[in-house]
C-alpha cells in the first residue's frame, strides 16, 4: 500500500508510491469526500480517507441528486443502490404559503431523464452516504482520525492527526466541510457569515401523512420571511421536510442541535393546512443555522486542495450543495489522471475548472433566499406573475447548464476564467 500510519510517537514512516498511481489522502468522509475517493479509486489511484467521527452517521435530512450528480454516481456503480432507496419525483411544485396556489410546476421524472440521460433522485442523506461508504473498501476508510495539521515538503505532504499519527501522501484533499481544518491550514481562520436564516429539518413516517395524499414531487411553499420544503425519501417510507425561517442572530453552526417542535409549528401560523399537518406529525426536529462564506479566490496551495463545502459552502435553496461536491470529485480525478509529473499543476487546473461554476451556484442559491421570502405586496405579486407566465424560464433549456454538465470533462485551457460568475 502507498500509505503508512505513524507510530505512537507521531513519526511518519516512509512510504513509496504504488504503480496504481499517486497516493491521495482525503480528509473527510461525507458525501463529497467519499464520492471523490471512490472516483479516484476507480481510476487507479492509491486513496485513503480519514474521518474524525468514530462512526459514519447522518442525522435525518434529505438530499437532492440531480442528473449532473447522478450521472457520476451511476458511473461509479451506484445505480442499483440509488434506485432502491432514492425517490424519483414527478415534478418540482412551487406554491403560495396560505392557499397552496401553484406558482410554478416543472416536470422532473421521465421527461427530465430522457432529456439529460440520468434520473433526478430525492434521498435520505444516510442512504446516499451508506451507499458510498459500502463502495469504498473498508481498509481505505479510517474513522476516529481528526486532522490537526499538514506540512507540504514540495515532493510530498505530511498530514497529522490528533491521535499522534501522521501519514505521507502525494496529494491531500480537504473534504472536511464548512468548518474545514484543511482550509484553515491553507488560508487561515475565517468567520462564517450568518445568513439570517435557520432551518428546522426532520423526517416523518409517510403513513402518518397518508390522509394528505401527497404527490411524489418536491414541493416548495413560499411565504413572507420563510419557506417550507418537503419530499419523499427512503423508498417513499419517509417524508423529509425543511422549514426555513428568518432570524436576526445566531451563534452556532451545527447540523445537530435539537429544535423545539412547538417553536417550529408556531413559526408557520395561518399557513396552508398541509404545511402545518406535516409539522404536527413530527417526533423530533433539528435546527440548523444557515451560514456561508464568500467564494475563495483559490482552493489549492502546492499539493493540497479543497473540495465541497470546504471551499464553496452554499445555501440549500438551489438543491446543488451535494451535487457540486460530487462534481468536484469527478473533475479532480480527471485532472490528476491527465497530469504531468507535477500534481500541483493538476490541482490548479481543477480549481480553475470548478471555481467559476460553484461560485455561480453560490450566488444563485443566495438569490433564491430573497425570491422565496418576499413579503406579500408588489414585489411578491410581480414574482408570482412572472412565474405564472413562465417568465422565470424554468425550462429544460434554461437549466441545461446545471443538469447537462459532465464534470469529468475538464477544459484543457491553462488560464483561469476572468470572472467568478462565468461557466
Amino acid at each position: 500500500m502507498g500509505y503508512a500510519d505513524g507510530s505512537a510517537t507521531g513519526r511518519a514512516e516512509p512510504s513509496t508510491s504504488t504503480p496504481d498511481g499517486l497516493r491521495v489522502a482525503v480528509v473527510g468522509a461525507g458525501i463529497g469526500g467519499l464520492s471523490a475517493a471512490l472516483s479516484l479509486l476507480r481510476a487507479g489511484f492509491d486513496v485513503q480517507v480519514y474521518e474524525q467521527a468514530p462512526t459514519l452517521t447522518e442525522i435525518g435530512a434529505g438530499v437532492q441528486v440531480s442528473p449532473n450528480a447522478s450521472r457520476i454516481l451511476h458511473r461509479l456503480g451506484l445505480a442499483d443502490e440509488l434506485a432502491r432507496t432514492g425517490v424519483r419525483p414527478v415534478a418540482l411544485h412551487q406554491r403560495r404559503w396560505a392557499d397552496g396556489h401553484t406558482l410554478l410546476r416543472a416536470p422532473l421524472g421521465t421527461p427530465l431523464e430522457e432529456t439529460f440521460g440520468y434520473p433526478y433522485y430525492q434521498m435520505h442523506r444516510a442512504d446516499l452516504l451508506g451507499a458510498l461508504a459500502r463502495a469504498v473498501p473498508a481498509d481505505r476508510l479510517h474513522l476516529g482520525r481528526r486532522f490537526t495539521g499538514l506540512t507540504d515538503h514540495g515532493q510530498l505532504v505530511t498530514a497529522s492527526f490528533a491521535d499522534g499519527s501522521r501519514v505521507e501522501c502525494d496529494v491531500l484533499v480537504g473534504a472536511d466541510g464548512i468548518h474545514s481544518a484543511v482550509r484553515r491550514e491553507l488560508f487561515g481562520a475565517e468567520a462564517a457569515r450568518f445568513t439570517g436564516c435557520v432551518a428546522y429539518r426532520g423526517l416523518v413516517p409517510a403513513h402518518r401523512l397518508r390522509h394528505l395524499d401527497l404527490e411524489v414531487s418536491g414541493q416548495v411553499w413560499m411565504g413572507p420571511g420563510r419557506h417550507f420544503v418537503h419530499y419523499f425519501v427512503s423508498g417513499r417510507r419517509l417524508v423529509n421536510f425543511v422549514a426555513v425561517v428568518e432570524r436576526d442572530a445566531w451563534t452556532r453552526e451545527s447540523w445537530t442541535d435539537r429544535g423545539d417542535l412547538a417553536e417550529a409549528l408556531a413559526a408557520y401560523p395561518d399557513w396552508h393546512p398541509q404545511v402545518r399537518e406535516i409539522l404536527a406529525a413530527v417526533d423530533e426536529t433539528y435546527v440548523w443555522a444557515l451560514f456561508d462564506r464568500a467564494p475563495l479566490p483559490r482552493w489549492s496551495v502546492g499539493r493540497v486542495t479543497l473540495l465541497g463545502d470546504a471551499c464553496h459552502p452554499m445555501l440549500p435553496f438551489l438543491a446543488q450543495g451535494a451535487a457540486q461536491a460530487i462534481e468536484d470529485g469527478a473533475a479532480l480525478t480527471t485532472c490528476l489522471l491527465e497530469a504531468g509529473p507535477d500534481p500541483s499543476a493538476a490541482l490548479v487546473r481543477y480549481e480553475h475548472a470548478r471555481l467559476p461554476r460553484t461560485s455561480r451556484m453560490q450566488a444563485l442559491s443566495a438569490e433564491n433566499k430573497i425570491r422565496f421570502h418576499l413579503p406579500d405586496g408588489p414585489g411578491q405579486r410581480e414574482r408570482d406573475a412572472r412565474m405564472a407566465s413562465g417568465g422565470t424560464d424554468w425550462s429544460f433549456g434554461a437549466i441545461a447548464w446545471i443538469y447537462q454538465h459532465d464534470a469529468a470533462i475538464v477544459d484543457s485551457r491553462p488560464d483561469p476564467p476572468s470572472g467568478p460568475d462565468r461557466t
